[in-house]
């Protein structure tokens, strides 16, 4: 079948919600709001008023600013998932940084036979070759006009301008089990666990990063949830494991660590209450708060 549909003014993108049973009290608001925020990514947003999906005739009493609301509330959730990723990101280049100098040199990250796989750490060489290339830090130029061998910084240099996702590939790879644990005994997690947050962290921080509907999201790239200690694990909702519950435990027991006088968790369940019928849609129990993790 062949897509023939013309684009929508907003007033009939206003005149078609309202004919499927959406109240619209403001109509200027709604103007300003949809000549601002995409139709199709508010779309995300009023599914759960839907009283059918294939109609997409809304429950009575669905109302524009309900919407509106749920969307400031993602935001604004985004903002706190980020936030509390970059201080672990952070935290994570930091140890492996240290850790991969201290126990096997300035510029390990170019010896082969520290990979679990040839062809992924070749890979991911190049990857940061590129990133290398590319960056502007005054750090990497310094090295560069100064030393003519290694070609390359320190890992201590590279390991601030590699992205997220390749040093999650780079500790995925990371052969020697000493330094593995060593770093994830920072977090008093096993390594394995570690490689799985790491690679899930990379995909929820893409996801904020780009504005992209969190709150009520399956995730593909699940977490691999520990088995100890205790004080964590007992916080978890196996139950729901695409959900972003899992992940807003994980964040609050890495921010525990790193950053323990953030208050962030409070922040958190202070913008939660805000929002309590949206708990279910994100894998919470109904009793979290009784969790201890949450007992802040």
């Amino acid at each position: 079948m062949r897509f023939n549909k013309p684009p929508k003014t907003i007033d009939e993108q206003i005149q078609l919600l309202q004919s499927r049973g959406m109240q619209i009290d403001d109509l200027e608001q709604a103007r300003h709001y949809l000549s601002h925020i995409n139709y199709y990514r508010l779309a995300g947003y009023w599914i759960p008023f839907e009283s059918n999906h294939q109609t997409h005739q809304f429950k009575s009493g669905t109302n524009f600013d309900q919407v509106i609301n749920l969307y400031d509330f993602d935001r604004e959730l985004r903002l706190l998932v980020l936030d509390a990723i970059e201080r672990i990101e952070v935290s994570f280049r930091t140890q492996f940084a240290y850790f991969m100098a201290h126990n096997h040199g300035t510029h390990s990250y170019l010896e082969a036979s520290l990979a679990r796989e040839y062809k992924y750490w070749n890979n991911n060489l190049e990857s940061l070759k590129r990133e290398i290339s590319q960056s502007d830090e005054l750090f990497i130029q310094h090295y560069q006009n100064k030393y003519t061998t290694p070609s390359l910084p320190p890992i201590w240099s590279v390991c601030e301008i590699m992205s997220f996702g390749l040093l999650s590939r780079w500790f995925k790879n990371l052969r020697p089990m000493t330094t593995r644990k060593a770093i994830s005994a920072k977090y008093q997690i096993d390594n394995k666990v570690l490689e799985s947050i790491m690679h899930h962290l990379t995909s929820v921080r893409n996801i904020c990063a780009h504005h992209s509907r969190l709150w009520n999201r399956k995730f593909t790239i699940t977490l691999k949830l520990p088995k100890k200690p205790k004080r964590l694990v007992n916080n978890f909702n196996s139950s729901q494991p695409r959900r972003l519950y899992n992940t807003l435990v994980i964040l609050a027991w890495f921010l525990g660590i790193v950053s323990p006088a953030s208050s962030w968790e409070k922040r958190l369940i202070t913008l939660l209450d805000s929002s309590p019928n949206n708990l279910s849609k994100m894998g919470f129990p109904s009793n979290y708060k009784k969790y201890p993790i949450w007992t802040v």
